[in-house]
């Protein structure tokens, strides 16, 4: 009898590993393929020469290069700063304690919506400080409440608006803002009521104040200096119309600027023991260049905070932190906020000027008072950029062109606080699903707040 014996098999040749190892990889390669793809045919099908696609890179260039000129160094600057010195100077049971997850309700919503609206920023500006503290400790809502009460509970820019646009406009505007505030920064905490439980569990108090061995009053004054740099050098021009208040403002707001400085530097020197060399060198440059060039004020304070800079990362321990979170907001919020406004105004244009969005096509459905003509006035709203008090002139030529009071008032509630810009960081903040959800909110409260103010005020 013939016996078989069973042989053992080929040994493996690895192909079934490599091929399971490429399929395993095929979904980021196609990723890649996809974007290299996308952007090949968003090049090769680009409509240059076209005079509305040539005009509305040009805007967006223009956009940019007047943000850069106008707001990097005298708001997002000194933000930074502010932002920073949130993160090492405010001890986080300070922040749990008026802000947190667990922190009274009506004591956290209050204090964020007057905290933001006394600094009087745009959409952009507020971002660092909003980063600040929720990164620090403060809840969801509250940090929300003030993130949209910064930029829209702008007293002087309600005031403006009643003064131009109308009172029942500007009571509508200031009572909507403070609804706003309130409203959606509660709901956000509703609808992440379980994250920010979770967050009450990890986040620890520490003592008030810990680590710092600082009077709470020194750490007041050294917030409000920077405020008070930040406010008076983003001071509005004055109009004929305006107080007497308001001109003195402007036309001392250098000066009111340099002695807020001046304060911070002396603080530092002489309640903080901070090496006075560098400041004091910084102080002498500062007078040259406001001496040498009194028509560009920008360059003296570039030049103060470059020292600033210079002094914080000679100053061991807190100075070099300071500086080292200021760099770190610096780094997330600065990149996001420069592309973000380049598709803004390439979208749509600045103030005056088109995009590649025809005015016209605005303008022909924001009449009446739909909720169409309404949600078409927010979401617009939403996207563009608006620097502090530029909305209401931008509102009065749209009102003049047919725009309904209904619909005005929908771009007044979202418009200054949100942009693309504002999304993109919020997004780097919180992530995708809050950012959506928030500008959302937004977006659908200003729609059908503008929708039932028009009926009452066709």
């Amino acid at each position: 009898m013939v016996t078989t014996t069973m042989t053992d098999p080929a040994p493996s040749t690895g192909l079934p590993d490599r091929l399971r190892a490429a399929l395993r990889d095929y979904p980021v390669e196609f990723k890649w393929l996809g974007g290299i793809v996308a952007g090949f045919l968003l090049v090769f099908f680009m409509p240059v020469g076209a005079a509305r696609f040539d005009n509305a890179i040009l805007e967006g260039l223009a956009l940019l290069n007047g943000y850069a000129r106008e707001h990097v160094m005298l708001c997002l600057v000194p933000a930074f700063f502010i932002a920073g010195a949130i993160a090492v100077f405010i001890s986080q049971d300070a922040v749990m304690k008026y802000l947190g997850p667990a922190a009274h309700k009506a004591t956290a919503y209050g204090v964020a919506s007057v905290s933001g609206s006394i600094l009087a920023v745009c959409s952009c500006t507020v971002l660092p400080l909003f980063g600040g503290i929720y990164r620090r400790g403060a809840g969801l809502g509250p940090a929300i409440a003030f993130l949209y009460s910064g930029p829209a509970i702008n007293v002087l820019a309600i005031v403006l608006t009643a003064k131009i646009l109308g009172v029942e406009l500007g009571v509508a505007r200031a009572m909507g803002a403070v609804g706003f505030a309130l409203v959606i920064g509660s709901i956000m905490h509703w609808i992440y009521r379980r994250e920010e439980q979770a967050r009450i569990g990890s986040q620890k108090g520490f003592a008030l104040g810990a680590g710092q061995g600082r009077p709470l009053g020194d750490t007041a004054a050294f917030f409000a200096l920077q405020v008070a740099v930040l406010v008076f050098a983003n001071w509005a021009p004055a109009r004929a119309e305006d107080s007497a208040i308001w001109h003195a403002i402007f036309a001392w707001k250098w000066p009111l600027t340099a002695l807020a400085g001046v304060g911070l530097a002396g603080l530092l020197v002489w309640r903080w023991r901070w090496n006075w060399q560098p400041l004091a060198a910084t102080f002498g440059v500062v007078a040259v260049l406001a001496g040498l060039f009194p028509q560009h004020p920008e360059l003296a304070f570039s030049a103060g905070l470059i020292g600033l800079t210079l002094t914080a990362a000679l100053q061991p321990g807190d100075g070099e932190e300071w500086l080292s979170q200021t760099w770190g907001f610096a780094k997330l919020i600065l990149p996001l906020l420069l592309v973000g406004v380049l598709l803004a105004g390439f979208l749509l244009g600045r103030p005056g000027h088109e995009g590649i969005i025809p005015s016209a096509w605005i303008g022909a459905v924001v009449g009446g008072n739909s909720l169409a003509a309404n949600f078409l006035s927010a979401l617009v709203g939403a996207f563009m950029y608006f620097a502090t008090l530029t909305e209401v002139p931008i509102v009065q030529g749209l009102i003049g062109s047919g725009m309904g009071k209904g619909p005005a008032l929908a771009l007044l509630l979202a418009g200054p606080a949100l942009s693309l810009p504002n999304m993109l960081v919020i997004r780097g903040i919180l992530g995708t699903q809050k950012t959506v959800v928030y500008c959302a909110l937004v977006v659908v409260m200003a729609t059908l707040t503008g929708w039932v103010f028009g009926t009452f005020y066709p």
